[in-house]
């Protein structure tokens, strides 16, 4: 699982799911918020709140890398502890000692300008929840709610008596207490919240590519069960009649020759009923196409318009036409990143146009992969052509023409129906 997430993470952003690409856009956010955070919460309030003496200074100059080390360790440790949230690796039980010792250092830090009234009341505050921020957006991915409220409690509660000792003030301490609660509170809202919604997009995705695998699963049970239909009577006539022969030969019996005659009919009724299974599977009803790629389509959140004039077209026609919209429909899903896809059927001067056309572009067998070269072939059968590329900035069209009056050879029909993918 973990080498899975590291070659996702290697994957061009055109090749990515919308899965993959939320993933990485979230990630990418996390990275980000640590430094904003010290960049809002830390450098401005040190930088103008810290007195301009020597030892405030030093202090001040301290606690600004104590807080650049903390975001950098927080960009460390955001992948492997999201892929522990995800279930995809294990974190070590070590992991997160330099997180700890960190933040015990930009703590006590903020603690020694708080004694010595070395920054301004503000200044001290901001920096005490700039140095809880980084360090929760990890603790509140890899500990459960429960046992993370537990210890951002007793945290809250120690730092706002520590910092109520060391600078004594009612509205002061109140002040401290209501920034421990937002530094604690503010990281496990956004990263255990962006946390589960990747887990759940990730639950949908598995649940897409299991009933994708469930569908052509039932599909070859359902041929497999046409084979055994088939053949299975076929196959123990046969056999009897094979012994039957034997025993005859076996005999002197002249019989035994009308039964292998009758052997040799049966094998070869046999081999016709399979080819007939086996271009029946291969052949595709252009309406139940139609259909089934707009449900497909429309399933995956894209919305989808069919337009067809089906009703005359010839039984060829239609199957080549039929294998077009399967393949297209694959497309859209596998490569592209669409939100609308418009498919069409004209019916006009001798030929029938089937146009597909969608606004996501990214279609890697647009170019001669092995599915449309394949289409290029069925329709080549039955003379017809097929078009596709990008048009019009980011769409993607994809036409084919088939003509209604060729005749086309049984034996050219037969050949593409046993050898086409």
């Amino acid at each position: 699982m973990l080498g899975h997430a590291r070659r996702l993470r290697q994957r061009h952003w055109r090749e990515r799911s919308k899965a993959e690409r939320v993933e990485l856009t979230t990630v990418v956010m996390w990275y980000l918020t640590p430094w904003l955070l010290a960049l809002v919460w830390m450098l401005q309030p040190v930088v103008l709140g810290v007195r301009h003496t020597p030892v405030p200074l030093v202090l001040g100059a301290l606690l600004l890398v104590a807080g650049a080390l903390q975001c950098a360790d927080a960009n460390r440790l955001t992948r492997p502890a999201l892929d522990h949230y995800l279930g995809r690796g294990e974190l070590p039980g070590r992991a997160l000692w330099v997180s700890w010792a960190l933040l015990f250092v930009t703590l006590a830090l903020t603690l020694a300008l708080a004694a010595l009234n070395g920054a301004e009341p503000v200044a001290v505050k901001l920096s005490l929840g700039a140095a809880l921020m980084p360090f929760g957006l990890l603790y509140g991915m890899v500990m459960p709610v429960r046992a993370y409220l537990r210890v951002a409690a007793v945290l809250t509660v120690l730092l706002t008596a520590v910092f109520g000792l060391a600078h004594p003030d009612g509205t002061g301490i109140l002040g401290t207490a209501l920034v421990a609660v937002f530094g604690a509170l503010f990281p496990l809202a956004a990263c255990r919240c962006g946390a589960w919604t990747l887990s759940v997009l990730w639950e949908a995705e598995r649940a897409r590519e299991t009933e994708a695998r469930l569908a052509v699963a039932e599909e070859r049970l359902r041929f497999g069960r046409d084979l055994h239909d088939v053949l299975g009577r076929n196959l123990s006539v046969i056999s009897l009649k094979s012994e039957l022969a034997v025993q005859l030969a076996r005999r002197g019996r002249p019989e035994a020759v009308e039964q292998m005659i009758e052997v040799q009919r049966i094998a070869q009724e046999s081999q016709r009923e399979v080819r007939e299974v086996v271009r029946g599977y291969r052949e595709a009803d252009l309406a139940v196409e139609l259909a089934g790629a707009q449900g497909v389509l429309t399933a995956a959140g894209i919305i989808c318009e069919v337009r067809a004039e089906t009703a005359e077209l010839p039984a060829s026609v239609q199957s080549a036409l039929g294998w077009v919209v399967r393949e297209a429909a694959t497309n859209v899903l596998r490569h592209g990143d669409a939100r609308r896809c418009a498919v069409a059927v004209r019916v006009g001067e001798g030929r029938a146009v089937l146009t597909v056309e969608n606004d996501g572009v990214g279609e890697p067998s647009a170019s001669g992969g092995s599915g449309l070269a394949g289409l290029r072939e069925r329709l080549a059968a039955v003379g017809g052509a097929l078009e596709a590329g990008p048009v019009d900035g980011n769409r993607f069209r994809l036409v084919a023409e088939v003509p209604l009056c060729r005749t086309v050879p049984a034996a050219e029909v037969r050949h593409v129906s046993e050898v086409a993918p």
